[in-house]
């Protein structure tokens, strides 16, 4: 006899499950109960089964599935998730949680004591709603760590360019960009496509989506954008001097090197929003520099 214990804070649908289940002579519903009680009714009983409500107002049931395997001193049941529509935002908590299935509360009587027959052989089941959210987040995720694997083998300019070529930006935006001429932009982006298995231009920009390089050029700048004007911040006491060197006429400056264009000033790399090596071997500046350049 398989034992099964239903937890779901609305009495109508507690009923309505143990009476379905009921109609099967090898499954016996042995209780029935809320969030609140639930560990303490599972410990209880016992049960094979546990078909458990997502979504209590007292205690929710990955919180209950969550202390079920916590607990060293308590073998967790085989449970099944319980909800009223396809939550793929609760969908990966509860299989990471220990879940073994996810239910919808619609699904057909047949189908429900089957799939509390599989539960109780140590199978695994999706209602048919759930089913594609869960190949397709298997599909996202494996996708994703292929393109980060691919892109991986690029260069960093390389890298630079294909996050600029996957917010759409043309050769020209890109050279403007990155501040570089025409001609190696185009270089380098024959060379990306080349090493990522021939793409063309469309699909270099899907991969560099999945990849994770989409905005981080951007997000890039913006904090050397930053810590560029931290660096300036911390050397305004210096630049304007403290009360007492004022008071004793002390006007020098120490940031008058880089002022006057010295090229040797440690901001100047920051400043091009570059964090490669100035140029890699065969890159040519642009010369007109980054006329239109976004900051």
């Amino acid at each position: 006899m398989i034992r099964v214990v239903v937890v779901d804070d609305e009495e109508l649908v507690r009923s309505g499950l143990r009476l379905v289940l009921g109609t099967a002579p090898d499954i016996e519903v042995v209780a029935v109960c809320g969030g609140g009680a639930a560990v303490a009714t599972v410990l209880a009983h016992r049960p094979d089964v546990l078909l458990l409500d997502i979504r209590m107002p007292d205690v929710d049931g990955l919180t209950v599935l969550r202390r079920l395997h916590a607990d060293p001193d308590a073998e967790a049941p085989r449970t099944a998730m319980l909800t009223t529509f396809d939550a793929e935002e609760y969908l990966d908590a509860a299989l990471h949680a220990g879940a073994a299935g996810f239910l919808l509360k619609d699904t057909a009587p047949e189908q429900l004591v089957h799939a509390v027959r599989v539960l109780a052989g140590g199978g695994r089941v999706l209602a048919p709603g759930v089913t594609s959210t869960v190949i397709g987040g298997y599909l996202s995720g494996r996708h994703g760590a292929d393109a980060e694997h691919r892109a991986a083998r690029l260069t960093c300019r390389e890298r630079q360019v294909l996050a600029l070529v996957g917010e759409g930006l043309s050769n020209s935006g890109i050279a403007q960009r990155l501040n570089l001429a025409h001609g190696t932009v185009k270089d380098h982006v024959s060379a990306l496509l080349a090493k990522l298995g021939g793409l063309n231009r469309v699909q270099a920009a899907v991969l560099a989506d999945r990849a994770g390089l989409v905005g981080c050029l951007s997000a890039e700048r913006r904090e050397q954008s930053e810590q560029r004007e931290a660096a300036v911040q911390r050397r305004e006491p210096e630049r304007h001097g403290t009360p007492e060197t004022r008071e004793a006429g002390d006007i020098s400056d120490p940031l008058d090197s880089i002022e006057t264009g010295d090229t040797s000033a440690p901001l100047e790399t920051v400043e091009t929003g570059d964090t490669c090596d100035p140029l890699e071997p065969g890159e040519t500046r642009n010369p007109t520099g980054p006329s239109g350049a976004v900051p």
